[in-house]
């Protein structure tokens, strides 16, 4: 089924999405609920060009959470939403939506497109940047999302930032306000708000990590980073030593050591962090 983005952007194709009365059915609720939840900004569903609003994989795991929060735990709307963005459920096209953000479209359609403008198979590219085909497979298809680490890689394989796979203006803006940040999603329970973009030699961003999440495997670039917890905590490993950080701490580091990192605690960590030259 053909479906398209509230933004306008060109329109992609998403297997498996359902309607909201299907999803309704399934879920045991009804749908003018699921649309309640929506305008909190719960879920973000896609929209078909009929206006008809369509349904992801992910979408449904979070509004299946929701359900078991309302009925088990007897939680109203407000502290649902609040549960879930703790438990990092809620990435940028649900949460960052609600707050007025700019949304950026899945990569997935992009990845595809860079593959095959190349004329290399699955199997290629999935052996070289080291995942399976049935992921990358998902991947282009936006059924999954990806780590930091995995876009590095899928970035320097076809020799881009990891920015250039959500095409963000290239003007360069001397002030930003937190409502106009970019928002793009590092993998599960993993956010990244681009602090500033354009021709710029520093990329400073704002890190959201859930409890648990992190990295995935380790990567390496060229550059350096700084960093500066703001709140929470977070574990970093850089080659074979292993650094724990704390809110209030900062570190630096040459990017070209191979590091990995993921948050240890049952908060959600904030992290400032700047590359130089730009990565993303």
């Amino acid at each position: 089924m053909l479906i398209t983005e509230k933004t306008k952007t060109p329109p992609i194709r998403l297997e498996g999405a359902l309607k909201i009365g299907t999803v309704a059915r399934q879920l045991g609720i009804s749908a003018s609920m699921i649309r309640a939840w929506e305008k909190l900004g719960l879920t973000s569903p896609m929209r078909t060009g009929a206006s008809y609003r369509m349904y992801t994989t992910e979408d449904i795991r979070v509004l299946r959470r929701a359900v078991y929060l309302r009925r088990v735990l007897g939680l109203n709307a407000p502290a649902i939403l609040k549960q879930l963005r703790e438990e990092g459920l809620l990435n940028h096209d649900h949460s960052h939506r609600a707050k007025g953000g700019i949304d950026q479209p899945a990569i997935g359609p992009r990845l595809r497109k860079l593959r095959l403008d190349r004329g290399e198979s699955l199997s290629t590219v999935a052996q070289t940047v080291g995942v399976s085909i049935g992921f990358l497979s998902n991947l282009e298809r936006s059924q999954v999302s990806a780590s930091i680490g995995v876009m590095r890689k899928l970035a320097q394989y076809y020799g881009l930032n990891i920015l250039d796979f959500f095409s963000a203006d290239d003007a360069t803006h001397p002030l930003v306000r937190p409502e106009a940040r970019r928002v793009l999603q590092g993998g599960e329970g993993v956010q990244m708000e681009l602090l500033a973009w354009g021709k710029i030699i520093m990329e400073p961003h704002l890190f959201r990590v859930a409890p648990g999440a992190g990295s995935g495997e380790s990567y390496t670039h060229l550059g350096e980073e700084f960093l500066y917890v703001t709140s929470g905590r977070l574990v970093i490993v850089l080659g074979d030593e292993e650094f724990q950080l704390r809110a209030g701490d900062s570190f630096y580091f040459e990017s070209k050591t191979p590091h990995r990192w993921h948050n240890p605690g049952k908060k959600k960590a904030v992290i400032l962090w700047i590359n130089t030259p730009p990565t993303f």
